[in-house]
């Protein structure tokens, strides 16, 4: 996932500690690239900016049944807040990354704000036309429902301002009729999506100049090593490097794509041994019912009620790194793997 400012700051978030992450190991073992490797505290740092993925996501999905008024907004603030101290308390032994904790705050501040407008706005406005109109009932909150889902699927693997939204306005205004049923609720979603779009256009067209003038575009790999990777295994995204004994060095896709092809890899008995460098902890989230038991290799770091869906809750939880095959293999529970 690429979230607002990501690639601003992420190219200057440097591998602090890559040393301590492989810790004192055979060095005639195979590991990582020094080049590729990326400090513990990634995994860690990185759930903040995944939870601005989690939400929309919980948004869109609200959407195919509810008004975008029955979102809880301002509770989602605190969760992005809450989980951000827990990140804080895990990473206090760690050296402390200054620029990925400003993107952190930049990135919780813009969406504290955004939220903030946007609830107190579906409360005050938003609800009282929604009285008015079933949740799907014009076509302009049907294509703000396709567009929720489309946003989302598209910042799992790009950053948020290279997403079109002048193509969406540009939908709203040419293929949305300007009268028919529910006038009020047409014309108070037409004002908001229209602010809404026009703004993130203007403002992502201006954030990916920037980003692209000063920053190099990060890596979109994942080296890691594993063990007991099948000689005729093949597995789409997923790169064999070099190969000693019973380990191999592969090179897996980053961001959303890594969660896919680690699972597919733990399914065939694919061990874990080195992610990144890191042979310690890596952090996993799921969604599961809240009696749901926690896996024996976890440790549960955060849990986050899914608001929307009453009875289930995110768990990220802390896995050792040879133990994360276990995890992924083990049911379709997992949301997610922070790889670094």
């Amino acid at each position: 996932m690429m979230t607002w400012l990501r690639a601003l700051l992420l190219s200057g978030a440097t591998a602090l500690s890559v040393g301590a992450a492989v810790g004192a190991t055979d060095p005639g073992a195979l590991h990582v690239p020094v080049s590729d490797r990326r400090a513990p505290a990634q995994t860690y740092l990185t759930f903040p900016e995944w939870f601005l993925v989690f939400s929309p996501a919980e948004y869109a999905d609200l959407l195919r049944h509810e008004s975008p008024d029955a979102f809880p907004w301002f509770a989602h603030i605190g969760q992005f807040w809450s989980a951000y101290g827990r990140v804080i308390e895990a990473t206090r032994h760690d050296p402390f990354d200054g620029e990925y904790h400003t993107m952190i705050v930049v990135i919780g501040t813009s969406t504290t704000v955004e939220y903030g407008l946007r609830g107190t706005y579906e409360t005050l406005v938003g609800r009282l036309t929604a009285l008015t109109a079933a949740p799907d009932a014009t076509p302009e909150d049907q294509l703000a429902a396709r567009e929720a889902q489309d946003y989302v699927d598209f910042i799992r693997v790009r950053p948020w301002y290279e997403f079109d939204f002048a193509a969406r306005l540009k939908a709203l205004w040419t293929s949305t009729p300007l009268t028919g049923p529910h006038l009020l609720r047409k014309w108070e979603r037409r004002y908001l999506l229209t602010s809404e779009w026009g703004a993130k256009a203007i403002y992502g067209w201006l954030i990916g100049k920037a980003t692209h003038a000063a920053y190099e575009v990060p890596k979109d790999t994942t080296l890691a090593v594993v063990r007991g990777l099948p000689a005729d295994l093949a597995v789409p995204g997923m790169q064999r490097l070099r190969t000693q004994g019973n380990e191999a060095l592969v090179a897996l896709p980053r961001y959303q794509a890594f969660t896919a092809v680690a699972t597919a890899l733990a399914r065939r008995g694919v061990q874990f041994v080195e992610i990144a460098g890191n042979r310690g902890a890596i952090l996993v989230s799921r969604i599961v019912p809240v009696s749901a038991p926690v896996p024996s290799a976890g440790h549960v770091l955060i849990r986050q009620p899914i608001l929307t869906r009453p009875g289930w809750q995110r768990q990220a939880l802390e896995v050792p790194v040879t133990d994360l095959s276990g995890v992924l293999a083990d049911g379709d529970t997992v949301e997610h793997v922070f790889d670094y």
